[in-house]
């Protein structure tokens, strides 16, 4: 592992005071930067989450996807979290934080708001920054896909139905256009690329265990623009949010205690029955930091079209964009750190494939 790599959380760090400083510097150029979007979707960022999510998408073997029934594991874990417990404890930590021991520090009238925009984070799990802390930790590509996928098809379904039963909103409008856009922007477009790119490095090089070396090879030449990618995302986010940040700084701690607090629990709740399941490592860690990780555009959209720019549900929507990335970055490095805990079996889904859960080639030891 690099220096650069070693020591990425320094770098987050660095890059968030940047970005907070910029912001109040510059605010000028990060309001044209953030008016380049479409149904919240944010096409500068987007195009950054394609550098990072692109060299995972062209380890995609699609040959090996029709085999992913055959270790369930994973995919059960990630499902029950993500449904049928995160959406209900996020609206139980809203309720017990602001309406009991947040009480005598926040606006009453605000509590409910505050409340709304946890329940609508909690009910949006992550759809692409997912793909980002799945490589950090090695997590299997294909399998990787396969859970993100199905958690998109659900939401399609169910997020609209959890939100109004947590809100008691029967008219809940669901901005399809921010939900369908962000996944083809985010998971289609990029698997495609990585597809098409796959194809073209195998072709040269030849089927089989030397098409895969080289595919390996590819990627790692692309990491050090994944991580920029990163980096630079963290700018812009921060660049964009740093008035709200210096503007109500003690409110900004208040949101955040519970959305940290929800965040490591749920990681803890799926990474012990990972453990305690026998799932292997590179399935493990990305089933876990699947359920920790939010979709914060579609969150933000909807608190924003039910709330309104102002509200206090859309500033929860905002802070759990900004404690996102940190916290994120803290679970991949205890997740590399305890890795040992899971079995070393078979990574791969696919027939013929034996990799396991030890680094390949071009990656070291972290």
């Amino acid at each position: 592992m690099s220096l650069f790599e070693r020591y990425l959380s320094v770098w987050v760090a660095l890059c968030i005071a940047a970005g907070i400083v910029l912001g109040s510097l510059l605010p000028g150029t990060f309001q044209f930067l953030a008016s380049l979007e479409y149904g919240s979707v944010n096409f500068v960022v987007a195009v950054l989450i394609w550098a990072m999510v692109y060299p995972m998408m062209v380890a995609v073997d699609f040959s090996s996807l029709a085999r992913v029934h055959e270790r369930p594991k994973g995919l059960i874990i990630t499902l029950a979290v993500n449904w049928l417990i995160k959406p209900f404890t996020m609206a139980a930590l809203g309720v017990l934080f602001f309406h009991y021991v947040f009480a005598d520090l926040i606006d009453p009238a605000n509590a409910g708001q505050y409340i709304a925009g946890m329940i609508l984070l909690g009910a949006a799990p992550c759809t692409a920054m997912v793909f980002v802390w799945s490589q950090m930790t090695r997590g299997d590509p294909n399998y990787t896909l396969v859970q993100v996928s199905l958690n998109d098809v659900i939401m399609v379904f169910a997020f609209a139905p959890i939100v109004a039963l947590l809100l008691g909103v029967t008219d809940l409008e669901v901005p399809w256009e921010t939900l369908l856009l962000s996944v083809v922007l985010y998971v289609v477009i990029p698997l495609a690329a990585g597809a098409w790119t796959r194809y073209r490095v195998v072709g040269k090089a030849g089927p089989g265990a030397v098409g895969e070396a080289e595919v390996i090879r590819f990627t790692a030449r692309l990491k050090p623009f994944s991580i920029l990618g990163l980096l630079a995302t963290v700018v812009l986010l921060f660049g964009f949010q740093g008035h709200v940040i210096l503007g109500q700084p003690l409110l900004i701690v208040l949101i955040a205690v519970p959305l940290i607090i929800q965040s490591y629990g749920i990681f803890a709740i799926a990474y012990a029955a990972a453990w305690a399941w026998r799932v292997p490592f590179p399935v493990a860690a990305p089933c876990a930091l699947i359920g920790t990780s939010n979709f914060f555009e579609l969150a933000v959209a909807v608190a924003i079209g039910l709330f309104g720019l102002n509200s206090g549900a859309a500033l929860v929507t905002v802070v759990g964009v900004l404690v996102e990335v940190p916290v994120m970055l803290s679970l991949v490095a205890f997740a590399n750190r305890t890795q040992a805990w899971f079995p070393a079996e078979e990574t791969a889904i696919g027939a013929g494939r034996s990799a396991t859960a030890r680094p390949t080639a071009g990656q070291g030891e972290r």
